[in-house]
Order: structure tokens, then C-alpha cells, then sequence
């Protein structure tokens, strides 16, 4: 059945649908992120290449990704939202089956290459929420929606620390549950959903739609500027994170409990995050998107600028919580700029391509970071990491005082931050 914005299918319950399917994935993502250096441990990698390939291997996540994310987009407003939603759940349990079933280094890498394939999911349910959310409810829309990717990232390491120290199941166990829930995640989609199709759907071929989607979104200056920003914030992200198991290692030491020590910093910070960014919504509503962006950025910069002086592993869990709130706010903001400030007739295309700075950025930031460790160690990475991310709020802090954009003689409430 196919549903026209506005249509029964109400904005509060698909986005329960999509907070849950953001979750899992997350859950499963999150895992990868904080455990693939052990995993790259358990494939028989050496001691002393495990820093540089966990931001090589972070990087292939990325590859296929950066290719497909236009068509992705063009797919979902041609023929189906739907269906290019419940790919990505297919694939992620493919690609989580993959890298429990690896034993060797170069079968890792096929696995975290298919992940590319999984990418692409969450433009797509942005778009379909815009399109059946009330105007003024907006910005709570894509906040809660924002929460549900640290809600993942929370629970999945907390979830594999209780199964390896607390159950004494292996690694491999961890995503062997991933992707279960993965395909749990499949029938709730096909089951639990309709289609919900853009108010203009698109006509044409496909790899004309998509490069017109592509320029179309990037000539506009204002989505320019905001997805430039946003690559930013996400490069910085990206250069640090891959290495952050490694520094708690580095902090707690081998052995018993090193799953729960990672578990501890990843998931308290992902629950933070979590609890801050339906809060950071609102705000952004009531003061501006763009002065929360700007002081979050900043505030981003210098907590994880400072990780690599935690003393202890409780230390480096409170660093850590610091910096996914603030970071929760700017993801919210950043969704909640595009979502407003995007016109009309490129609403979809630009949703849409609304990660493609996540795949330049993902691919870029750790192998930027890899480059920084075999410079300056592990450590090197995280104050680099804060300067951009400190450079990014300098940017947008920047644009506070211009004036404010028009879109069709409308004054644009939160160009300039007001």
C-alpha cells in the first residue's frame, strides 16, 4: 500500500519502528567499533599492527558505501523507502555473521566491506519521517530519532561485556547475536511498516536522478556549508574513536575484564549521549540550531582532546560521557538544520545524502588517525582529533552574525541562530 505524506500512518508510530531499527543496527555497529581490535587479535593479527589496521579496517566500512549512498536515496523516492530500508537490515546481518565466521585478517576485511552495502538506511527513514512529522514538531522528531544511534552504542558493548566476562562466551558469540537480531529487525520492518512515498516522486534514470540529487543538494550554499561542517565534526569523530578500545587498553591493561573496561567507557558514553540528545532538541527549538552546534563542537574538542591524561579507566568513562553529550547535541542540531533548511523541492534528496560526509569523513578520519599513530602513538590522535573538532565550532560560531537566509521571501528562523 502506498501512503501519501499526511496519510494514517502516524509520525510517532514509524518512528518507533525506525528508533528500533536504529538501535539494533547500532547495537551491532557499536560492537564492531569497540572490539575490533581484539577481534583483529583473535584473527591472528600482530600485536604491533593492531593500531594501525583497526583505522585501515574502520576506513573499509565506508568504501562501498560512499559509492552507493546517492543511489540509495534515488532507489527509496523511485520505487520504494521500504525496501531499501529493509536491505539494509538484510545486509547488517550478513555483515555481523561475517565477522564472526572470520579467521583470518583478509576474511575480516571482506566482512567490513559488506558493510558498505548495510549503509544508507537512515536518510531514508529521515525522509519518511519528515514527511508524515508535523512542522512543529520537528526538531523533538529528529532528536529522538537522533537518540536512538547512542542508545545502540550503549547497550551493544555493554551486551558483549556481560557475555564474554560475565557469561564466558567468546567474541564471535557477540555478533552471532547481532545478526539475529538483525534479521528479527526484517520481519518488524515488513510486518510493522507501509510505504510512505515523497510528495514528488522522482522520473528519469537512475544514475541521472542520483547525479542530479547530488548537484542539486551541493549548489545549494547553505546545505553546502552545513554539510562541510558536519563532515567535519564527523572526520574529527572518526580520527579518534577506532583507537579508543586501544587507549582503554592501554589505561586497564590485558587480561580478564578488558571487555567490561571497553564496555564501560563506550557504553556509559553512548547512554549519555542518549539522554542528552532528546533534550538538545528542544533547546535548538527554543535558542537556535546553530549557537548549541557551535558550543558543542568546541565543548567536543577539548574532552577529547584531554582522554589520553585520564589516570584510570573510570576517569576516561567520565571523559568519554562528556563528549557524547555534547556530540549528541550536535548530531541533533545538525539534522535539525538540514531538515529546516533544505528547500522544499530538495527536502528528500537532501535527507537523503545527509550522510554522505559520514562515508568521506569514515573513510578518511581513521586512516588519518592511522597515520597520526605511527607518527605519534595512539595517544597523538585524540588532542588531533580535538583540533578539528574545535575548528569546526570556531566555523559555524563564525556564521552567528550574518544575516539571517530567506527561503521564498520566509525569513529562515535558525540562520542565524536565533
Amino acid at each position: 500500500m502506498r501512503l501519501r505524506p499526511g496519510s494514517e500512518q502516524d509520525w510517532r508510530y514509524l518512528l518507533a519502528i525506525y528508533g528500533i531499527t536504529s538501535t539494533i543496527e547500532a547495537i551491532g555497529v557499536s560492537q564492531i567499533f569497540a572490539f575490533l581490535p581484539l577481534r583483529l587479535r583473535e584473527v591472528g593479527l600482530p600485536e604491533a599492527d593492531i593500531p594501525a589496521f583497526t583505522g585501515l579496517f574502520t576506513s573499509l566500512i565506508f568504501v562501498f558505501g560512499i559509492l552507493l549512498v546517492p543511489l540509495w536515496g534515488v532507489w527509496a523516492d523511485k520505487y520504494s523507502r521500504r525496501a531499501v530500508i529493509v536491505r539494509s537490515a538484510v545486509v547488517e546481518a550478513v555483515v555481523f555473521a561475517g565477522v564472526a565466521l572470520a579467521r583470518e585478517p583478509w576474511q575480516l576485511a571482506i566482512a567490513l566491506l559488506l558493510t558498505g552495502l548495510q549503509l544508507g538506511n537512515t536518510g531514508v527513514m529521515l525522509a519518511a519521517l519528515r514527511d508524515v512529522t508535523p512542522q512543529g514538531r520537528i526538531g523533538t522528531m529528529t532528536a529522538l530519532f537522533g537518540a536512538t544511534s547512542p542508545i545502540g552504542f550503549a547497550v551493544g558493548p555493554v551486551m558483549a561485556g556481560v557475555m564474554i566476562d560475565g557469561l564466558g562466551l567468546g567474541l564471535t558469540y557477540v555478533f552471532w547475536l547481532s545478526a539475529g537480531l538483525s534479521l528479527a529487525i526484517v520481519l518488524l520492518l515488513l510486518l510493522g511498516t507501509r510505504e510512505v512515498r515523497p510528495e514528488v516522486v522522482p522520473a528519469g534514470r537512475v544514475l541521472a536522478l542520483a547525479r542530479a540529487a547530488v548537484t542539486g543538494v551541493l549548489r545549494d550554499p547553505a546545505i553546502r556549508r552545513l554539510f562541510i561542517i558536519f563532515g567535519v565534526a564527523i572526520l574529527a569523530n572518526q580520527m579518534y574513536r577506532p583507537f579508543l578500545p586501544i587507549l582503554v587498553g592501554d589505561i586497564f591493561g590485558s587480561g580478564e575484564g578488558l571487555a567490561s573496561a571497553i564496555a564501560l567507557v563506550a557504553g556509559t558514553a553512548a547512554l549519555v549521549g542518549a539522554l542528552v540528545s532528546p533534550v538538545s532538541g528542544p533547546i535548538g527549538d527554543r535558542i537556535g540550531f546553530r549557537p548549541v552546534l557551535a558550543f558543542s563542537l568546541v565543548a567536543s574538542g577539548v574532552s577529547v582532546a584531554v582522554m589520553p591524561l585520564a589516570p584510570a579507566v573510570g576517569w576516561l568513562a567520565l571523559l568519554a560521557a562528556i563528549y557524547a553529550a555534547f556530540q549528541a547535541a550536535v548530531q541533533a542540531m545538525m539534522f535539525g538544520l538540514i531538515a529546516t533548511e533544505a528547500a522544499p523541492e530538495r527536502r528528500s534528496a537532501t535527507l537523503n545524502l545527509v550522510l554522505l560526509p559520514l562515508y568521506v569523513a569514515g573513510i578518511i578520519g581513521p586512516s588519518l588517525g592511522a597515520l597520526v599513530t605511527a607518527a605519534a602513538g595512539v595517544n597523538g590522535v585524540f588532542p588531533a582529533a580535538g583540533v578539528v573538532f574545535i575548528a569546526g565550532g570556531l566555523g559555524i560560531a563564525g556564521l552567528l552574525g550574518r544575516p539571517r537566509g530567506r527561503r521564498g521571501g520566509v525569513t529562515s528562523r535558525h540562520e542565524g541562530g536565533s
